[in-house]
Order: structure tokens, then sequence, then C-alpha cells
């Protein structure tokens, strides 16, 4: 039977039957929701343009008292070619590898090390920069290869770098066995920190490259290591793609009430 209301079938109602009204976006959200797409995809790129732009800068300006004046790229052309120094440099650098691999090139290179060995204060200097990039650019080196958590300060956990084991005469020094190499970074400047020692079995491993740690702590935990920030991306571009009118889809016809059968009783 039919709702003596409504005159509709019990099972229909009027809110399935009237359509919602259609949602308007106003044009200040969708003009914003197009500048911060706009803005996330040519933020990096022009970041990074200009950093490399520096950078080749630093190294052309760098090698350019090395450089006689008779092989400078502007002697002959009447403009300054980028990136000239930076070749020089990669050549200078590969060839000077290349001579020190034989006996004359080691044996040069010794009584170098020899004579800042005898210096009282450029010794602590060479001898630390040279440890520090043996260990950055050796293939066997220990270096960073685990992101943990741990423990630092006190009741809050800070994301940090695992690098080798203490070595055994600090190691015999330790309240404990089994300990590890932790360096904790800086936001935003991963480059300064705090190092420590720690128990490993208060250390939390994390299952994320060195890379994605690296990020999370430059941008101070805004771009996280699962992909949220292409997930943003993404809401940003269908909230640009939503603030076009909707098409509202025409209801359902309401389905037809139930008739008596046809024929008589026996």
């Amino acid at each position: 039977m039919a709702d003596e209301k409504t005159g509709l079938p019990p099972t229909v109602t009027a809110a399935d039957v009237i359509p919602p009204e259609p949602v308007h976006h106003g044009a200040m959200s969708r003009l914003r929701n197009y500048f911060l797409t706009g803005l996330i995809l040519v933020g990096p790129i022009y970041i990074t343009i200009n950093l490399t732009w520096w950078f080749v800068n630093w190294v052309d300006d760098a090698m350019r008292p090395f450089i006689p004046v008779s092989l400078r790229a502007e002697t002959y052309l009447p403009f300054k070619v980028p990136g000239y120094g930076v070749i020089i440099a990669l050549f200078a650098l590969t060839l000077l590898g290349f001579l020190t691999a034989n006996l004359v090139g080691r044996t040069l290179v010794e009584f170098s090390e020899n004579l800042l060995n005898r210096m009282p204060i450029v010794r602590p200097i060479y001898k630390t920069m040279k440890q520090i990039f043996e260990t950055l650019f050796s293939k066997s080196g220990p270096g960073f290869g685990k992101v943990a958590l741990a423990e630092f300060p006190t009741g809050m956990w800070s994301v940090v770098f695992l690098a080798s084991t203490p070595s055994a005469e600090i190691a015999s020094r330790l309240p404990g066995k089994d300990f590890v190499s932790c360096f904790l970074p800086c936001t935003p400047n991963p480059t300064t920190g705090f190092f420590f020692y720690a128990p490993r079995s208060r250390v939390i491993e994390l299952d994320i490259t060195v890379e994605q740690a690296m990020t999370l702590i430059m941008s101070a935990g805004m771009a996280q290591p699962n992909g949220d920030a292409q997930k943003k991306l993404g809401a940003l571009i269908e909230n640009g793609r939503a603030g076009r009118p909707a098409q509202v889809a025409a209801p359902a016809a309401a389905p037809a009430p139930p008739t008596a059968p046809v024929g008589g009783g026996g």
C-alpha cells in the first residue's frame, strides 16, 4: 500500500526522490588549490636548479686561479662557460688518483703525510678530515647503514643513524655489552647534531633508508617516508578538479507498487 501522506510506496521515502543540492566551490577556493598545486610542482625544481647552479659557479670560481689564462674558455669566447671548472676539477682529481696508484705517487703521498703529521696545529685537523673522507667515500667503510629510534632525551624518541660498534678500548669502559654508535642530526641542518653510544636493546631499528630519514629530518617531519607528500599533492589536484560544478546524477525511478495476483480464488 502507498503511504497516505506522501502517496509513495512504503519502501521509498521523499529523501530518495528529491535530488541533493549541488555543492558549489567558491572561486577563491579553486584558485588557492591551483596555486598550491603549481607551487608544489615548481618549488622543488626551482630550488634544485638554483642549488646546482650555485655549486657549479662555486667550483668554477675555486678552480679559476689554478687554470692558466690560455686554457680558460672566456679567453676565446665573449662569455663564461658554466661548468668548465667542474670538468677541470673532475679531470684533475681523476688524474691525481691515477698518479698516486703507482710507486712514485705513493711515495710522494707518504712524504706529504709525514710532513703534515709533524705540524702541531695542522696534524689533528688533517688526520680528522682524512678519516672522515675515507669513511664517507670508502665502499667498505662502516658509514651510516641503518636508521633507528633512540630514547634521547629520556622520555622522547629521536631519529638516529647507526654507525659501527665502538672500539675495544671504548667498549671495555662502557657499563654493559653490545653498544652501538648513534648520531642524532639536528633539524633542518643535519650536518650538526649529537653523538652518543646506546645499548642495542634500547634502539628500535626502522625499515627506511638513510635518504628517507634525511628528508624526514630536514623537513621537520612534514615529509614522511611513507609517501604522504605525494598523497597531499594528489589531494590538491583532486580538490582542484572537484572545484568544477559537479553534475548530479538523475535519481533512480521509484519501484512500482506490488500488484495483486490475477485470477479468482479456489
